[in-house]
C-alpha cells in the first residue's frame, strides 16, 4: 500500500459535493492512508448535496495539523460555510507553511482564497470561480488537476480519477 503511516484530514459542512468528499476518501484508504473526517463537531452527520451523508471523527477545534500529512477541501457549497472558521483557516495556514499536501476541487479554492495561501501559486477549480482565485493571485488554468509543488487542485468530479492520482503520488513523496 503506498500511503501505509500517512494521516489526512478531511473537512466537511453540510452540502458538500457527495463526490468530491467520498472519493478521495475511499481512494486514501484504499492505498492505505488513515483519513479522519473534521466537522464543526465530533460524531456529527453531515449531508452531502445528494444525501449522502458522512459522521465526522473530530471538531475543527481539536485538529492540530501537525498530526496529519495532508488536508482535503471538498467542493460543493460548503467550502462557503468553512472558510468562516478560523481553526480551518489556520489549519490551511499551517499545513501550507510546513509544504504538507492540500488537495482542493471545485469551490474548495474559496478555502484557499480565505486562507490567503494562493498568492503566486498555479491552480485550477471550477470556472464558476475562476475570477476569485485569479483576484486572490492565483495563475488560474482550466486543467483537469494542476500540481504546484504541494497544492493540488482540481475542477470538478469528472476530473476526481486524475486529481487523485497526482494528489496520491504528491503526498507519496511527502
Amino acid at each position: 500500500m503506498k500511503l501505509q503511516g500517512k494521516k489526512v484530514i478531511q473537512i466537511v459542512s453540510d452540502e458538500f459535493e457527495d463526490l468530491e468528499l467520498w472519493y478521495p476518501v475511499l481512494r486514501l484508504r484504499e492505498e492505505g492512508a488513515e483519513v479522519h473526517i473534521a466537522g464543526e463537531k465530533a460524531n456529527e452527520q453531515y449531508k452531502g448535496k445528494y444525501g449522502v451523508p458522512i459522521t465526522s471523527d473530530c471538531s475543527f477545534e481539536d485538529v492540530q495539523a501537525s498530526d496529519y500529512d495532508a488536508i482535503l477541501v471538498p467542493g460543493g457549497w460548503s467550502p462557503d460555510k468553512l472558510r468562516r472558521y478560523e481553526s480551518i483557516l489556520t489549519m490551511v495556514r499551517s499545513m501550507n507553511e510546513d509544504e504538507k499536501v492540500i488537495g482542493q476541487i471545485c469551490h474548495a479554492g474559496w478555502v484557499l482564497i480565505s486562507a490567503d495561501i494562493l498568492k503566486g501559486k498555479r491552480v485550477t477549480s471550477t470556472p464558476g470561480i475562476k475570477h476569485d482565485m485569479m483576484n486572490a493571485g492565483a495563475e488560474w488554468v482550466n486543467e483537469a488537476v494542476t500540481v504546484d509543488g504541494h497544492l493540488v487542485s482540481s475542477r470538478r468530479p469528472p476530473d476526481l480519477p486524475d486529481y487523485m492520482r497526482e494528489f496520491i503520488k504528491v503526498l507519496e513523496t511527502k
